[in-house]
């Protein structure tokens, strides 16, 4: 099979200008202060040996690739578990596992993988095509698979030769390379694999810089340094120990007290005192993904049952959604709630996305005037009461409340019920809110940012849009390779889901890295993933 043009199409590289506004106008808030760096490297020499202490602010769920749904298990699995592809530092996509781009048939439902050569597994066992294949075949035909959505289009997985597998595709799939770049991408041990098997989480063996040591739950992960891994040469810490603080402003005393050397998603509020300590510093990371909040218009009996008629003011009323929108003020929210640090937007693909339509409308600027006539145009008698869903969290609480504040402003009351993480998201895909907080972390692709949040009975479309207007394009733009032609469905697709507001987004959430300034060498891409291949203590 000859590569084709698609090839090139498949790995695009995403520009990291964070403050670049693409269609549709972003906010004038900066995306991060001109003292926070965006980069993706630090270069100083480091020396041999050491255990870096590095502070998450959750437990990740099983540490299984097929499973894991959580932001915090992608961290640590940066350290344990590579994948066929990743992304770079502006984030294109490149050959991980895979030894070069995928080269794809003409009719693009044929992709072939080559294979990096003389790779091993933590437990010392090859690499080849089969072991590929097997752990391929488990994330997308496993009953407890998180992964069967990202491989739907993968109808068979077939080994060509020892170091080259190929995948038969029941129709074109553009994005397939940057679910490959996920957690669908991850090879597991066929060992490990075997003698675990649904167990495989609490003693995983990937191919990976460090390896699993032991976890205690709730507190800490630790993993060492792989003497199989390929490039175990560039590796110079002996030890990365991921410790779970939850607490926001715990999280940073621990930075400053030097319990740990690195701390993730600081929060907004404990930026300035971390970049104020003449021993820290702090480096700015993500902006793949959203937050804002999802509106029930259709989830009735579960976000992948069939969409029906929901009976509440705002889910009946286009209007009133408008006038709900209206109210509010992102750029004040942004302020009050994350210090200006976030990235203000209305759409889910970030403004300097090649991905993101030029012609996108602006984004709405508060207009309580328009909210209130729109309010009373409804009929409906005020206030009007609406629950909102929301974590527990404290800046979840100030987000809420600040939505409470403006909303009731243009008659809306809205009941704040606060529930624990996992709880929240429950209530969302059985469709039990009015209104639900929610975010994602993004995906490189816009395709992970769209097809199963605001598709017609995608698992994470909680709100329950369902139009041919969102769907049609989204499928015809994961089929098509010119990139122009898929931003311009992709932006039909986002014009008619910002009518219908089954999902009304605030910003694009940035994540702030605190780190001793004696540490070196760690990447931090758009994708908020802390990379230690190359980390270690400055020499």
């Amino acid at each position: 099979m000859r590569p084709s043009p698609k090839v090139a199409a498949a790995l695009v590289t995403l520009p990291l200008a964070l403050t670049a506004c693409g269609g549709g106008g972003t906010s004038s808030t900066p995306a991060a202060p001109s003292s926070i760096a965006t980069a993706s490297a630090d270069h100083r020499p480091v020396k041999a040996g050491g255990t870096l202490n590095i502070a998450l602010n959750a437990d990740p769920d099983a540490l299984d690739p097929s499973v894991s749904t959580t932001l915090v298990g992608r961290e640590v699995f940066t350290s344990m578990c590579e994948k066929l592809y990743d992304i770079d530092a502006s984030s294109a996509l490149v050959p991980q596992l895979a030894a070069a781009p995928p080269e794809l048939s003409d009719d693009g439902k044929e992709v072939t993988i080559k294979l990096r050569e003389g790779v091993k597994f933590n437990d010392g066992t090859p690499l080849d095509a089969e072991a590929v294949k097997k752990s391929l075949d488990r994330h997308r035909t496993w009953e407890k698979s998180a992964r069967q959505a990202d491989l739907a289009a993968v109808s068979k997985v077939t080994v060509a030769d020892p170091s080259t597998i190929k995948l038969e595709l029941t129709q074109a799939f553009t994005p397939l390379t940057a679910q490959l770049a996920d957690r669908a991408g991850m090879i597991m041990s066929p060992k490990a694999l075997d003698s675990e098997g649904d167990n495989f989480g609490a003693n995983p063996v990937c191919v990976g810089p460090f390896k699993f040591a032991s976890r205690t739950s709730g507190s800490q992960i630790v993993l060492e340094k792989s003497p199989d891994y390929y490039d175990a040469a560039k590796v110079k810490l002996d030890k990365l120990v991921y410790k779970i603080i939850v607490d926001p402003n715990v999280r940073a005393a621990n930075l400053k007290s030097g319990d740990v050397q690195v701390a993730d998603q600081l929060a907004t509020n404990t930026v300035k005192g971390v970049q104020d300590d003449p021993n820290l510093t702090v480096v700015s990371g993500g902006g793949l993904g959203y937050y804002g909040f999802q509106i029930n218009i259709g989830n009735v009996k579960g976000s992948t049952a069939k969409p029906g008629p929901v009976d509440t003011p705002l889910g009946k009323s286009p209007q009133l959604r408008e006038a709900f929108e209206l109210a509010l003020d992102r750029d004040a929210i942004n302020k009050t709630v994350y210090n200006g640090l976030h990235e203000v937007d209305c759409y889910p693909v970030p403004g300097d996305s090649p991905y993101r339509a030029k012609d996108l409308p602006a984004c709405p600027k508060r207009d309580l005037a328009k909210a209130k006539q729109l309010v009373q145009a409804s009929g409906v008698p005020t206030p009007i009461t609406v629950t909102m869903a929301t974590p527990n969290d404290a800046v979840n609480q100030r987000l809420a409340q600040v939505i409470q504040s403006m909303t009731k402003e243009a008659g809306f009351d809205v009941k704040v019920q606060t529930a624990e993480f996992v709880s929240v998201l429950e209530q969302g895909k059985a469709g039990k809110f009015d209104v639900l907080l929610s975010g994602w972390s993004g995906r490189v692709d816009p395709d992970g940012n769209l097809t199963n949040l605001i598709t017609t009975q995608g698992s994470n479309n909680y709100a329950g849009m369902s139009d041919p207007g969102i769907d049609d394009p989204i499928k015809q733009a994961a089929a098509e390779t010119d990139q122009a032609k898929r931003a311009e469905l992709y932006g039909a697709a986002m014009k008619k889901a910002a009518e219908l507001r089954g999902v009304v987004y605030l910003y694009h959430n940035l994540y702030y890295l605190g780190m001793n300034k004696n540490v070196a060498g760690v990447q931090y891409f758009k994708d908020g993933l802390p990379r230690f291949v190359t980390a270690g203590f400055a020499a």
